[in-house]
């Protein structure tokens, strides 16, 4: 089963176990519309087993964990500039929502879960390339909530033995990616805008391409020793927004000027300024490492983006 499965890298993700062969349910958020995201439109929607529910309500999981061998648990909230205004959400969706998951997952008697993290949790690096026993540090409240949920899969497993994988993914991008995250923020306004508007320029990022990160969410799945261990999975090399905003416009062929925008800058003192990973447990234990360089992911990025500029609110600044 895939939680967040209608959602950007859980529908690749989705559509990679099908592919595969693997025998897939997908949950969804329901919605008064009964969208089920990218699912809707994709390929593989036929093969896996739809279900609406809601991951902050116990009652919506029985029907989707049960019999289920193992759960690559994506669903969350994720746009850090929504959490500086609703933070108890980010508490009720990714730790109350993680722990309902984890509990059906026992309940169940689920072989393998496999919780997804994020780079987030570490804040600024302190040192890099940035391994797993790096210091955690909340600089924003969804990073906060994510360091409780990532606790709470631990706890789980040392506590009651649910079998735990902890996959933290460095900064995703690829098709499907909405608006508030900073790569399509620059394509979709690359493409239509005479002026890009960013925040900060200077931090760095370790950016991968979404196929790279399904490879890591699969391999892990796979890995006997995944058990109760935390795995980054990143390219290990970091750019700076001003640099990624630079090879974009490059492989478009275009040279806009570029603002600074208040609203898109983040507090100080909660912006992360470095993030790099230190891959090496990805590499040597579960055989990992990414197949797509930055300009080769970009490059399949924009030719989505560009065919479905329709997706995007150009124009306006989405949190």
């Amino acid at each position: 089963m895939v939680t967040g499965a209608g959602g950007f890298i859980g529908s690749h993700l989705t559509e990679r176990l099908a592919a595969l062969g693997a025998q897939t349910r997908a949950l969804v958020h329901y919605n008064s519309n009964s969208s089920w995201g990218w699912l809707a439109t994709s390929s593989v929607k036929d093969e896996v087993e739809v279900i609406a529910g809601d991951i902050r309500d116990r009652d919506s999981l029985l029907r989707a964990t049960k019999g289920v061998e193992v759960i690559f648990h994506l669903a969350a909230l994720i746009a850090i500039p929504y959490s500086y205004h609703t933070p108890l959400s980010y508490l009720r969706t990714n730790v109350e929502g993680t722990v309902n998951i984890l509990q059906a997952a026992m309940d169940y008697g689920a072989e393998l879960v496999v919780h997804t993290s994020t780079s987030e949790v570490y804040g600024t690096a302190r040192y890099v390339p940035m391994d797993e026993g790096h210091p955690l540090n909340a600089q924003s409240p969804y990073s906060a909530s994510k360091i409780s949920a990532d606790a709470m899969a631990q706890t789980f497993h040392h506590s009651f033995g649910l079998p735990v994988a902890i996959v933290r993914p460095f900064n995703t991008f690829g098709p499907r990616q909405s608006a508030r995250a900073v790569i399509p923020a620059i394509i979709t306004q690359v493409l239509t805008q005479p002026k890009i508007h960013l925040g900060n320029l200077e931090p760095t990022r370790d950016f991968n391409f979404v196929a790279d990160i399904v490879d890591g969410f699969i391999k892990v799945a796979k890995g006997s020793s995944a058990t109760g261990e935390v795995v980054n999975i990143g390219s290990g090399v970091e750019v700076s927004i001003g640099d990624l905003t630079t090879a974009i416009q490059t492989i478009l062929g275009k040279d806009i000027p570029v603002a600074l925008d208040e609203e898109r800058t983040r507090p100080s003192s909660s912006e992360v300024t470095r993030l790099c990973a230190d891959n090496t447990r990805a590499r040597e234990v579960y055989g990992w490492k990414p197949q797509h360089t930055l300009e080769q992911g970009l490059s399949k990025t924009i030719e989505w983006i560009e065919s479905n500029l329709g997706e995007f609110p150009v124009g306006t600044y989405a949190i």
